[in-house]
């Protein structure tokens, strides 16, 4: 977490969602994104936050091509994680989350702990 907050934007304020997940995304027929729904959470400045559905939704394998395909730094990269490890502590700290919403936060903070621990930045 200290590697998450040590750094900061260095780019221009660019437009976030805020809360990319898989409920607010729409696909068509053939799988591919059609449509982003809630923006409730947008606003401007840091683009880390809309990467944490790389831990929330895509696996250890999937999750560094995604990174890949995002092109983002290392620094961004942290940061990602610590808004991810932000998302799963205030849903477990919540008494009444829903067992679902629990079950994946706990498998993003999971993520989130390995991949620091071996140190995948890069």
């Amino acid at each position: 977490m200290d590697e998450a907050v040590a750094s900061h934007w260095q780019g221009a304020p660019v437009w976030f969602h805020g809360d990319v997940a898989v409920d607010n995304l729409l696909v068509d027929d053939r799988g591919r994104l059609s449509g982003v729904l809630d923006f409730g959470c947008s606003g401007v400045g840091d683009p880390a936050c809309d990467l944490v559905i790389a831990f929330t939704y895509f696996d250890d394998e999937a999750r560094p091509v995604f990174r890949r395909a995002a092109e983002v730094d290392d620094d961004t990269w942290r940061r990602a994680r610590g808004w991810a490890i932000w998302k799963a502590a205030i849903t477990l700290a919540d008494p009444g989350a829903p067992a679902p919403r629990r079950a994946e936060q706990e498998r993003a903070l999971a993520a989130v702990l390995t991949e620091a621990s071996r140190g995948d930045d890069a």
